[in-house]
């Protein structure tokens, strides 16, 4: 559910998915993994990836009004700009920040979801936070720490 309410509208489209999810894993259960959330992630990450190019849209970058940004608290305003920045990147810098950073997903783990290894893992998400570093500097004044908010490598 949690991977779902990140990447979609709603609570009904996150259950929708998890149904989705777990009805692959039902079918398959005899292939299942004995680490099972990485490759249920992976499963979902499919899915939604099926379900966007069906659509023929990407899901909207948030979008807020600057009276909005100045009502709101730092912490919040930092993590808009976050998460704006994050919806710049490409889709594979958006998968591995969140599943590091959001699932709190190993790297071995991130790397089962997005079907390659460790090492490859590793490198797609240390370039990725060079990427997101880089587009929050275009906000100096409200560049948060990364480490804290995107996860360390494990």
């Amino acid at each position: 559910m949690r991977y779902g309410l990140r990447r979609l509208e709603g609570l009904t489209a996150a259950e929708e998915l998890a149904q989705e999810v777990f009805l692959v894993a039902w079918r398959r259960r005899s292939e299942l993994p004995p680490r099972t959330l990485p490759w249920l992630y992976g499963v979902a990450r499919r899915l939604l990836a099926n379900h966007w190019r069906a659509q023929r849209a990407v899901p909207p970058p948030v979008e807020l009004t600057e009276a909005v940004v100045l009502d709101r608290h730092d912490g919040v305003v930092r993590l808009v700009d976050v998460r704006a920045a994050l919806s710049r990147l490409s889709d594979d810098d958006q998968e591995i920040l969140r599943l590091v950073g959001w699932e709190q997903s190993s790297l071995s783990e991130a790397a089962q979801v997005l079907g390659c290894g460790a090492a490859t893992a590793k490198v797609r998400l240390h370039r990725a936070r060079r990427r997101l570093t880089e587009m929050l500097r275009e906000h100096p004044e409200q560049t948060p720490s990364l480490d804290g908010q995107l996860g360390g490598a494990r």
